[in-house]
């Protein structure tokens, strides 16, 4: 994915949250949401292009006709089930969706510009290399065992299921050890201790980077 400059040259302070499926991302954003700063959820963006006929046109001579009910709707199971069984499938896949998705999220950091920084979630921040285009990047963090469990009670899914879709991702264990930051997000652990802490590093890095703007 080839970098994209940005409609505003002064804009706020690019920031990825990433973690393995089932590790409490959505938590972790309500966190940083209530702080104030503007979230973009790249998977509920990506969600609405499937309304688009032009979008749906292009999965569908991609993926074929099975993805696509009798109502001209997305088979949103049917798509999942071949992406996450073929890997040429997902990348191709994602070679159309994720263009778009960042495309998007330049307009909502023009619309945010006055932000101190800004948060881009996904949870393959690393595997479409999304981490190149921001300034910092957060992981959260919550061993397998646990994220199945989770994932086992929210989904309704089975184990090999959830296993087959976290084969498709980075191990949790190498985005934590990629991240500028990480929370563990554990039970019982301080979630929200560690997010104000990470908040007010950012808002240093924000101000340091003004700064530099000033002087340069």
């Amino acid at each position: 994915m080839s970098q994209t400059t940005l409609n505003s040259q002064q804009h706020p302070l690019l920031v990825a949250l990433t973690g393995g499926i089932g590790c409490g991302k959505t938590t972790v954003l309500q966190e940083f949401s209530s702080l104030g700063i503007p979230c973009f959820v790249a998977d509920e963006v990506a969600g609405a292009y499937y309304a688009d006929p032009s979008f749906l046109h292009q999965v569908q001579s991609l993926l074929g006709p099975s993805v696509i009910r009798p109502d001209g709707s997305a088979d949103k199971q049917a798509i999942a089930a071949i992406v996450f069984h073929d890997a040429g499938a997902l990348k191709q896949l994602n070679a159309i969706v994720h263009p778009r998705v960042w495309a998007d999220f330049q307009h909502f950091v023009d619309a945010n510009s006055q932000a101190p920084y800004v948060i881009f979630e996904s949870a393959i921040t690393y595997e479409y290399g999304f981490d190149h285009l921001v300034d910092k990047v957060i992981c959260v963090y919550l061993e397998q065992e646990e994220r199945l469990h989770r994932l086992e009670l929210r989904d309704h899914a089975t184990r090999q299921q959830l296993l087959a879709r976290m084969q498709n991702q980075l191990p949790a264990e190498e985005k934590m050890m990629r991240a500028d930051y990480v929370i563990l997000n554990y039970e019982g652990n301080p979630r929200t201790r560690q997010v104000q802490y990470i908040h007010r590093l950012l808002l240093v890095s924000s101000i340091n980077r003004e700064l530099q703007n000033l002087v340069s």
